[in-house]
C-alpha cells in the first residue's frame, strides 16, 4: 500500500505548524491514553492541537507518528483500517486522525485497529456533535473524550499580548476576585481589549484579520449546516433548510424565551423536530440552551432561554448595533459552560452548579435581585476591580 502522499501531507502541515501559542486543552490531555477523542466546533483548534503535539514530542525522521485527515482525497480508495495496518507494519507507534465524521465507517475500523493492535495509540478529532457511545462501535469504554472550547478571554490576551495569566478556578474567582484584578490590572488594561474580543476572538483564526473574520465565521457556519450535519445526523436537505431558517430567526431574538409552538409554526415544522432542530444547534455550539436545573441534571426539555454560543456569532448575525444586555448575558454563559453546570434560575439570570446566583448588568446595577439570596453575586461589564460580591464581568474569562 502506497501511504508516502500521506506523509508528504502531514509534513508539509508539520513544517506550517507554530507552537509558540498551544491551547489550554493541551496540558489537561493525558496523552498516555491508547485512545483519545477530541471533539469541538469547527474552527477551535483541534487539527493544530494534534500537529503541535506531534512537533513537540515526535521525531519525524523515525516515521512513529502520522497525522491525516479523514476527509483526504486518498481515503476515496483506500480503507482506514488497511492504513492502520500497513502503518505498524512501517513501526508506526501514534495515528492522529483528524476530522473522523467525513468517514462513513470510522467508528468500526478504529475500533478494530484499536482491538488488532494492541501497541497502537489513536487520537481523533471530530465535530462536537460527534456521539462516540452511537453507532455499531461503541468507543466509550474504549476512549477517554475530551472537548475543545473556543478562546478563553485569557487564551486571548496570551495569544494577543503575549501575556500568560494563570487559570482560575470558580471558588478562587469569587474568593479573591479583588486581588486577582488588582495583579491583572498593573500589567494590563483589560476594559479595551475585552471589547476587541467579543467582537472577534472567540476562534483562533481571528489572526487572519479582523475585517474578513465576520465573513470566516459565517462560512464556517455553512459548513457545519450543509457538510458537518448531514455526516453525523440522519437528517435530509429538506430539513438542512428548515435549520436554516431556524437559525436566522433566534438570531434576531435571542436570548429570549421560545414560544414552541409558536416557533414550529414559523418554520412550518412539527413541535419534536423543532426540539431535535434546536438540540443539533446546541451541539454544534451553534446556539446555548439554558435550560432548568432539576435533581442536579439539566433536563431535555424545553430550554428556558435561548442564546447564540458566543458574542462573536452575536455581531456575524447582527445587522444593527446588538444588544448590550444580550452581550453580557451570552458571554457569561459561554465561559462558565465551558468548567461548570449553568442553569436558568427563578430569582436571578444564571445559577452555577446549582449552587452559586449570579446576575448579569452594568456598572450601576444594582444589589436588589440577590438581596437575601444565598452565595449570590453581582457581574459587572465595565469595571476594572470589583468589591464584595461586585466582580468584573470580563474576569470570568479567566477560567480555563
Amino acid at each position: 500500500m502506497e501511504i508516502e502522499s500521506l506523509y508528504t501531507a502531514f509534513y508539509r502541515q508539520l513544517q506550517e505548524t507554530d507552537t509558540q501559542f498551544i491551547r489550554y486543552l493541551y496540558h489537561k490531555i493525558s496523552w498516555k491514553g491508547r485512545l483519545i477523542a477530541i471533539t469541538g466546533a469547527r474552527g477551535a483548534g483541534k487539527s493544530t492541537l494534534l500537529l503541535q503535539y506531534i512537533k513537540l514530542n515526535y521525531d519525524k525522521i523515525k516515521k512513529n507518528a502520522l497525522y491525516v485527515s479523514l476527509d483526504n482525497i486518498w481515503f476515496t480508495t483506500n480503507r482506514l483500517y488497511d492504513l492502520g495496518e500497513e502503518f505498524v507494519k512501517q513501526g508506526g507507534e501514534a495515528l492522529f486522525l483528524d476530522e473522523v465524521h467525513k468517514y462513513p465507517e470510522w467508528a468500526r475500523e478504529i475500533k478494530n485497529l484499536y482491538d488488532s493492535f494492541p501497541s497502537l495509540k489513536i487520537v481523533f478529532t471530530g465535530s462536537s456533535m460527534l456521539e462516540i457511545y452511537k453507532g455499531n462501535a461503541d468507543l466509550s469504554r474504549r476512549a477517554v473524550h475530551y472537548q475543545l472550547h473556543g478562546l478563553s478571554f485569557r487564551e486571548y490576551l496570551l495569544f494577543e499580548k503575549k501575556i500568560d495569566f494563570p487559570a482560575l478556578s470558580l471558588d478562587e474567582l469569587l474568593e479573591n476576585h479583588i486581588e486577582i484584578a488588582q495583579n491583572i490590572n498593573e500589567k494590563i488594561k483589560p476594559l479595551p481589549i475585552f471589547q476587541k474580543y467579543i467582537k472577534a476572538g472567540y476562534y483562533p483564526y481571528f489572526i487572519e484579520g479582523e475585517a474578513i473574520y465576520p465573513l470566516k465565521l459565517m462560512n464556517v457556519i455553512n459548513v457545519v449546516l450543509e457538510m458537518d450535519l448531514p455526516s453525523l445526523e440522519k437528517i435530509e436537505i429538506y430539513s438542512i433548510h428548515k435549520i436554516k431558517k431556524l437559525l436566522s430567526i433566534l438570531s434576531k431574538m435571542v436570548p429570549f424565551s421560545p414560544n414552541v409552538t409558536s416557533l414550529s409554526a414559523q418554520i412550518e415544522v412539527s413541535r419534536n423536530s423543532l426540539m431535535n432542530y434546536l438540540h443539533i444547534l446546541d451541539k454544534a455550539h451553534i446556539i446555548n440552551m439554558l435550560t432548568s436545573y432539576s435533581n442536579g441534571l439539566k433536563t431535555l426539555t424545553k430550554p428556558e432561554k435561548i442564546y447564540l454560543n458566543n458574542t462573536n456569532l452575536i455581531f456575524a448575525f447582527a445587522n444593527d448595533k446588538p444588544d448590550i444586555g444580550n452581550l453580557r448575558e451570552t458571554f457569561f454563559f459561554n465561559q462558565l459552560k465551558a468548567v461548570s453546570c449553568v442553569t436558568s434560575s427563578q430569582k436571578t439570570d444564571f445559577t452555577i452548579d446549582g449552587k452559586y446566583q449570579f446576575e448579569v448588568g452594568g456598572k450601576n446595577k444594582g444589589h436588589e435581585q440577590i438581596i437575601g439570596l444565598p452565595n449570590a453575586y453581582l457581574a459587572l461589564d465595565n469595571i476594572e476591580y470589583g468589591f464584595g460580591n461586585k466582580i468584573p464581568l470580563w474576569l470570568f474569562g479567566f477560567l480555563y
